[in-house]
Order: C-alpha cells, then structure tokens, then sequence
C-alpha cells in the first residue's frame, strides 16, 4: 500500500529513513543513532588522498560502501527544511519519465514515485548498496511498481526523460560537462532538469571528494550555457531548473 510521501511526511521522518537504515543495515536503533553523527568523517577517512579522476567510478562503486547511506541519512535529516524546498521544487516540474541521477538514500526518487503526475522513476547510482537501499524502501512504502533502480544511465535504455534531477552530484564527476551532454541527449522536447553542485574542497579541505579544477569548471559552465536555458523559480535553494535548448 503506497504511504503518503510528501513534504509534510518528510519532514516528520524523511519517509522513515532511520527504520529503514536499521533494518538494512541490522543495527538496533541506539547503535543506528550513534554512528550518525560521525558519518561525515568516517567517510571522509576512506578518502585516498590525492583524488584522482580515473579512481571516481571505483571509489563511489567499490570502497564507500554503506558509508555513504549514514552520511547522507544524517545530512537529510539534518538539513530537512532545505531538503523540503528541493521536494517542493520537484513537485511543481516532475512529471512523466523521471531521471533520478546519483539519487543516494532515494529522498527525491520516493517522493516523486508517489506524484500521480509521473508514470515511473528511474533512479541510477553507482553504488550497490544505495541501489539495494532505495530498492528495499521502495517496498516498503508502496512505490516499487514505479520505481526501477539502475547503475549508470546506459542501464535505462532509449528511454526520454521528461524530468532530470541531479543533486549534490555533479561536483563528484571528473566531467561535469560530459553528463550534461549526457542529459541533453536524453531529454524529451519541453523537458526540465533540476541541478546543483559545489565545485570546491573546502577551505580546509572538508570536501575532498568534490572536483574543483578552474579548467573542468569553465568548461562545465560554458556547456551549460550553450545547452540549457535557465527558468525561474522562487525557492531560495542552490537547486536551478533549465529546459534544454
């Protein structure tokens, strides 16, 4: 049975995303709650050091692991009224074939799995145990007949896109502008994609999976600018919307 899944449920539990977590991960509640406030540093301690781009697909893949699921479980709950005005955005373009690209924990998938207005949720993430995650809450909450999990986007077939939304991805991809090209390939004529990112480390190098290369940057803008046109929105979110041009 599908379980109301909007704003107002977010912000009660984050479509309870703790139960979730600890069934998943089969920790009790207490263990669950206190490895989350850590989460951030024990991913960041993964970290190789000097991250190189041929390395990306691997690290994301391979070594995070469910590190990933308690950093990004801890960031959603914790930065729940930011995260709301991303859902709010969503709700007012979704519509019809969504992309849901490097969804993590599924927040945005769920959400709009549940939005009569889109016929089905294609949610792709490099790392397995998001993918099993956001399988396993799909279920649970009764949205798993319009939902399919993917690991790239060649995985989703000829499939166009009505909606695109990228969040908090971009900056962790060695070409930023290559999956723009990407996205643009494969959106529907009238189509709108949801995007942020944060090319930077950090002043103290907080940040170390983020990509910040001057040169990889322009280049990301000007595709950009060449691809999409921006729309407006009233949220004051890092979130933007464009149609492609």
């Amino acid at each position: 049975m599908q379980q109301q899944l909007d704003v107002s449920r977010f912000l009660e539990d984050g479509f309870a995303v703790r139960r979730h977590l600890a069934s998943y991960l089969q920790l009790s509640m207490e263990a669950l709650n206190s490895r989350m406030p850590s989460s951030t540093e024990d991913l960041a301690d993964l970290h190789p050091g000097a991250f190189r781009a041929e390395d990306a697909t691997s690290f994301y893949e391979d070594t995070v692991g469910t590190g990933h699921l308690l950093e990004l479980a801890a960031w959603h709950l914790s930065s729940a009224d930011y995260i709301a005005d991303t859902l709010r955005l969503q709700e007012s373009v979704a519509r019809g074939q969504l992309l849901d690209f490097g969804g993590g924990i599924g927040t945005h998938a769920l959400a709009a799995a549940a939005l009569p207005v889109v016929e089905h949720v294609w949610f792709v993430d490099l790392n397995p145990q998001n993918r099993a995650f956001v399988e396993k809450r799909a279920t649970a909450l009764g949205v798993n007949h319009k939902l399919s999990v993917h690991r790239d986007l060649n995985d989703t077939g000829t499939v166009r896109f009505d909606t695109v939304v990228c969040l908090d991805v971009l900056e962790h991809l060695p070409d930023p502008s290559a999956q723009l090209h990407a996205f643009h390939n494969r959106m529907a004529h009238g189509s709108t994609a949801l995007l942020n990112w944060y090319f930077f480390k950090g002043h103290q190098g907080e940040y170390p999976f983020h990509f910040d290369d001057p040169q990889l940057v322009e280049t990301f803008f000007r595709s950009l600018q060449s691809h999409f046109l921006e729309r407006f929105h009233p949220f004051l979110i890092t979130t933007r919307t464009y149609q492609p041009i």
